[in-house]
C-alpha cells in the first residue's frame, strides 16, 4: 500500500496532475516555512559577511552601501516576474519546467534542457558558496579561540564537514527542515538588531556617515574607477541568490499557487531592507580599514568585531553569524535536492535513475542530497591554490541562477496575452517588471565574468568563465547527440528514467 501523504488538499493534486505530475512528495509546509527557506538561503548574515572583504577592496564602503540599494531594487524586479511564473506552475522543478510550458512547442525542450542545467550549477554553486563562508568564519572563530590556523586545507576540511552535516540533515523529513527554517527566520532578525546595536552603542569611535557613504577603495589593481564599481556589484547580487527556492519547494507547501510567489518576493524585501541595515552597522564600526583587510583571521568582518567590540563579544557575535550561515547552507542544500530530484524523474543528468529516488520512509530526494553535497565540495576545492576562488564560485551562482531565472521572464513576455495567469500575478506591471528583469541580468552575466583583480594570473584568474564554458559545452553536447531525441518526449522511455506511469514525470504532459 503507497504511503499516505498528508494534508494535500483536492485542488493542489489536481493542478498538479493537469500539468503532468503526481504528488509523491510530503505536502506539509506552510506558506511562512515557505518563505523561510528563501529568506534562510538569502541569508544577509552569510552573503553580505562572506563577501564583505570583497566589497571592501573592489569600491569600499560607497559600492557596499549604494551597491545593496541598486542591486536590491533590481532583484526585487527579477523576483516579482518570477514570482508570476511560479503561481501559474507551482512545481518542484521550478525555472526549467516553467520554460518548456512557455517556449513554442517545437523548441519547448531545449529551452527547458538548457535553463535546467544553468540552474542546476548556480545550485551546487551557491551551496558551496554558503558552506564555504561557514567554513571560513568559522576557521576564524576557531583560531582566535583555540589557535587552529586559517589556512587554505584547514577552511577545506571544514567545508567538507559542514556540508557533511547539511547532507545528514536533509536526510530526515521535510517538516524537519522547515522547523530549522522557522527557527532561522527569527536567529536572521534578532541576530541583525543584536549585531547592529553592539555596533552602534559600545565602540567610543565610529566612522562619519560621509565614509559609509561615499568614500571610494580600489585594491583590485585596475585603474578604472567605473569597471571596479561595476564588478563590486558582485557582492550584493551574490546575497540575493537563491530564492527559487521557494519555487522549489512548492510540491510541499500548501495553497503553493499564492505562498509560492509570495516567498519569493516577501524574502527579497525582509532581505534587502535588513541588509541595508546590517552593512550600515558593520561600516559605521570600523576602527581601522586595513586592520580589517590585514586581519590574520582571514574574515575581515571578524576583526571589525573584534576592534569594536573587543575580544569576548566580538567572538559572541561570530557565533551569531555562524549559526546563521550553517541554517543558511542546511536550507540550500534542500532546494538543490529538491532541484535535483525535479530535473532528474525527467532524465536530464547521469544516473538519473540514482538521483530521483525518494526514501521510503521519510518521502525526501536522499540521493539527490548527496549529490548536491558532493558537488558544492568538488566546486570548493580549487581554493586550494588560487585565491581568489571564492569569488569565482559566487561568481558561478550567481551567473548560473539568474540566466535561469530570467529565461522564463523571457519567454512570457513573448507570449504576451496568451500567458495563463495564475492566483498571483502583476497585471499590466508583466511587461515593464520583465523588460527590467531581463535587461538587468544581460548585464550583471557579462560583469560577472569579468577579470576582478590586475594582473590576471593563476592565483587571481577568475575560473567562472571556464566553469560555466565547461557546463554548457558539455550541456550542448549531449543535447545535439542524445538528450533532443528523448527530453520531455512522453513517447520516448528515456524521458521516463523510472520506468513509471507517464504522471511521475515532471514536465511530459503536452505542452
Amino acid at each position: 500500500m503507497p504511503l499516505e501523504i498528508p494534508s494535500v488538499t483536492q485542488t493542489e493534486e489536481e493542478r498538479l496532475a493537469e500539468l503532468g505530475i503526481a504528488q509523491t512528495l510530503d505536502r506539509s509546509m506552510s506558506g511562512r516555512q515557505n518563505f523561510a527557506v528563501s529568506f534562510t538561503i538569502i541569508s544577509i548574515l552569510s552573503g553580505c559577511l562572506t563577501m564583505y572583504g570583497f566589497g571592501m577592496n573592489t569600491g569600499g564602503p560607497a559600492l557596499i552601501m549604494w551597491g545593496w540599494v541598486v542591486v536590491g531594487l533590481m532583484t526585487l524586479f527579477v523576483g516579482l516576474a518570477m514570482a508570476e511564473v511560479c503561481s501559474s506552475y507551482p512545481t518542484s522543478a521550478g525555472l526549467y519546467f516553467w520554460a518548456h510550458k512557455l517556449a513554442p512547442q517545437r523548441s519547448a525542450p531545449a529551452w527547458a534542457w538548457f535553463t535546467g542545467w544553468f540552474n542546476t550549477l548556480g545550485q551546487v554553486a551557491v551551496t558551496a558558496g554558503i558552506d564555504f563562508g561557514a567554513a571560513s568564519f568559522l576557521n576564524a572563530y576557531l583560531n582566535l579561540q583555540f589557535d587552529y590556523a586559517a589556512t587554505p586545507a584547514h577552511t577545506i576540511l571544514l567545508f567538507g564537514v559542514i556540508l557533511l552535516l547539511h547532507a545528514v540533515v536533509n536526510t530526515f523529513r521535510v517538516r524537519v527542515v522547515g522547523f530549522f527554517n522557522t527557527v532561522s527566520v527569527w536567529w536572521h532578525l534578532i541576530g541583525v538588531v543584536v549585531i547592529v546595536g553592539a555596533l552602534l552603542v559600545i565602540p567610543d569611535k565610529h566612522q562619519s556617515p560621509a565614509f559609509v557613504f561615499t568614500e571610494f577603495v580600489n585594491n583590485t589593481g585596475w585603474g578604472s574607477a567605473v569597471y571596479v564599481a561595476l564588478i563590486g556589484l558582485l557582492m550584493a547580487q551574490y546575497t540575493f541568490t537563491g530564492y527559487d527556492a521557494s519555487a522549489h519547494m512548492t510540491e510541499e507547501t500548501k495553497n503553493a499557487s499564492v505562498e509560492g510567489p509570495k516567498g519569493i518576493v516577501r524574502s527579497i524585501v525582509v532581505s534587502w531592507a535588513a541588509g541595508f541595515v546590517l552593512l550600515f552597522g558593520l561600516t559605521f564600526a570600523i576602527q581601522s580599514y586595513t586592520g580589517a583587510l590585514e586581519s590574520g583571521t582571514g574574515v575581515p568582518p571578524a576583526q571589525i568585531f573584534l576592534d569594536a567590540l573587543g575580544a569576548s563579544t566580538g567572538k559572541l557575535m561570530l557565533l551569531v553569524i555562524i549559526g546563521a550561515q550553517l541554517f543558511c547552507g542546511m536550507a540550500s542544500v534542500t532546494a538543490n535536492s529538491r532541484m535535483i530530484y525535479a530535473f532528474s524523474r525527467d532524465g536530464a543528468l547521469p544516473f538519473s535513475a540514482v538521483w530521483h529516488k525518494l526514501h521510503p520512509g521519510t518521502r525526501t530526494p536522499t540521493n539527490a542530497v548527496w549529490l548536491a553535497a558532493g558537488g558544492a565540495f568538488v566546486l570548493g576545492l580549487p581554493y586550494l591554490f588560487n585565491t581568489t576562488a571564492y569569488a569565482a564560485v559566487t561568481s558561478i551562482a550567481t551567473i548560473g541562477l539568474y540566466i535561469a531565472y530570467v529565461v522564463p521572464t523571457l519567454l512570457r513576455l513573448r507570449q504576451g496575452e496568451n500567458f495563463r495567469r495564475g492566483p498571483w500575478h502583476l497585471g499590466r506591471w508583466s511587461k515593464p517588471v520583465g523588460v527590467t528583469a531581463v535587461s538587468w541580468v544581460a548585464i550583471i552575466t557579462v560583469l560577472f565574468m569579468l577579470p576582478q583583480q590586475s594582473p590576471v594570473t593563476l592565483e587571481t584568474f577568475n575560473y567562472a568563465p571556464l566553469t560555466v564554458g565547461v557546463v554548457l559545452v558539455f550541456a550542448g553536447t549531449w543535447w545535439l547527440v542524445s538528450a533532443r531525441k528523448w527530453f520531455l518526449n512522453p513517447q520516448h522511455p528515456r524521458s521516463n528514467p523510472s520506468q513509471g506511469s507517464a504522471p511521475e514525470r515532471t514536465a511530459s504532459a503536452s505542452h
